[in-house]
């Protein structure tokens, strides 16, 4: 288990065990909570594994398998077995001791963080570990940055535009579906969960690793209408931007490390040789929409086949990346706003569209 050292902002009084509890980073699992559950453990497993096997069922559905298949016929059995004994079975009394004790200190936590409505926790950019300070100081740094940025336009209607998005969502896939670049299942695959859609939020990170502590604005878009046709059109483009920037992009540590070697094998590393770094402040926010959307233009002229990507044809393609960015709208402190330069960060898309 890696332990991070939560950052506190803000005058909080913690005690060791909640301080170690914070500690332990956003990814920690507190163990065995089920057992201090009022259900049953047998309703609990039976009810985690009908969640389990939908998923499966699922899966299995979309890769057109048969879940009447003989192996799924022995796995399902199997998988609700075994979560019937991982529910059921006894605990040791220090493992009991240990699953209520940390049950009490997370309560704890939740109950000072609830009482005290400026409190926010959040997780730290670039890490796992938490960040503990004002809400209202992290309002004021969102307005900063909204306001240096000039990328963000707060609408003053109170009408929601998220019906309309998802009309220009359908309107877009049933113009592929005619012109035959997409199949009635991909269809259905590239359309938004109607019972779950929501328009996409803004929340922020604090870059704690950063003079000032700076804020990352995330648009987190998990159930908003362009979120699926986001990604396809990224696992699109971005196999082709990875094989043409391979020369010139460093993909990990290791990387750098065997590129270094190389460049040191031919002879050019020497004492006089000097090593820069740079940082595109704001990179995502600050694409100019249409001079992205011109680079997108030569990049697909230049690196498309007789100008498609199977069966998209650029036009298609361009389509797909206007409604993306164009939709880009989100609520942020119970106000709509739209985003009206660059694209979203969180938004699948964004980062090729920024690359290219």
């Amino acid at each position: 288990m890696t332990s991070t050292i939560p950052f506190i902002d803000i005058n909080i009084r913690l005690n060791l065990n909640e301080l170690s509890m914070l500690k332990n980073g956003r990814k920690y699992i507190i163990p065995c909570q089920s057992y201090l559950n009022r259900q049953s453990r047998n309703d609990l497993a039976k009810k985690e594994y009908e969640r389990i096997s939908n998923i499966a069922k699922e899966c299995i559905g979309k890769h057109q398998m048969s879940i009447s298949d003989e192996r799924a016929k022995q796995a399902f059995p199997e998988l609700e077995k075994m979560i019937q004994e991982l529910n059921t079975k006894p605990l040791s009394r220090k493992l009991y001791r240990r699953a209520r004790r940390e049950y009490h200190i997370v309560r704890r936590l939740q109950k000072l963080i609830h009482t005290q409505s400026d409190i926010i926790i959040r997780r730290i950019d670039k890490g796992e570990g938490f960040y503990l300070g004002r809400k209202t100081t992290m309002d004021l740094k969102t307005q900063e940055y909204m306001n240096k940025t000039e990328a963000y336009q707060i609408i003053t209607t109170d009408q929601c535009p998220l019906m309309n998005i998802l009309r220009s969502v359908e309107n877009l896939l049933d113009y592929l579906l005619k012109n035959k670049a997409i199949t009635q299942d991909r269809r259905k695959k590239l359309l938004p969960d109607i019972n779950k859609l929501e328009l996409a939020y803004l929340y922020t990170l604090p870059k704690i690793h950063k003079a000032g502590i700076p804020i990352r604005p995330i648009i987190s878009g998990l159930y908003a209408p362009v979120r699926c046709i986001s990604k396809f059109l990224n696992d699109l483009l971005a196999p082709i931007y990875l094989q043409v920037a391979r020369e010139t992009t460093f993909t990990n540590g290791i990387d750098v490390i065997q590129r270094l070697e190389q460049y040191a094998a031919k002879g050019y590393l020497k004492s006089t040789t000097k090593l820069f770094t740079a940082d595109v402040e704001n990179l995502y926010t600050m694409v100019p929409r249409e001079g992205g959307i011109t680079a997108l233009i030569e990049f697909l002229n230049k690196y498309t086949k007789n100008g498609k990507i199977g069966p998209f044809t650029i036009d298609m393609i361009l389509k797909m990346a206007r409604l993306i960015l164009d939709t880009n709208y989100f609520v942020y402190n119970d106000k709509y706003y739209h985003q009206k330069r660059g694209g979203a960060m969180g938004s699948a898309f964004t980062q090729v569209f920024a690359n290219i």
